[in-house]
């Protein structure tokens, strides 16, 4: 988990969503997450975590639900939520979070 270790410590925020390929509301959160991209641009990285694919992660970070997205700052969880959401809400959380 280095390299993903390396963008969780980043200065940039990062949003990690939790996914997995048979998750339906997952598939929901795709258009979403890319709206969220295009809104916020280089302020903010969003990367996809597969569970079925990276178990340690998912392990690590205690992912029982997907999709369940965590905001990271320099290492420092700041918000989790599972459950799938629209990009104006997740933005509207990340800017708090972001900003607090």
């Amino acid at each position: 988990m280095g390299k993903f270790q390396e963008l969780l410590n980043s200065d940039i925020p990062v949003l990690v969503d939790f996914t997995a390929e048979w998750c339906g509301p997952c598939k929901m959160m795709a258009p979403e997450l890319k709206k969220l991209v295009e809104m916020h641009g280089d302020s903010l990285r969003v990367i996809k975590v597969d569970i079925d694919k990276n178990p340690a992660a998912a392990n690590a970070y205690q992912v029982q639900s997907v999709p369940t997205l965590m905001l990271f700052r320099k290492g420092q969880q700041l918000w989790r939520q599972s459950g799938a959401m629209s990009a104006s809400q997740i933005s509207a959380m990340v800017m708090s979070k972001i900003k607090s």
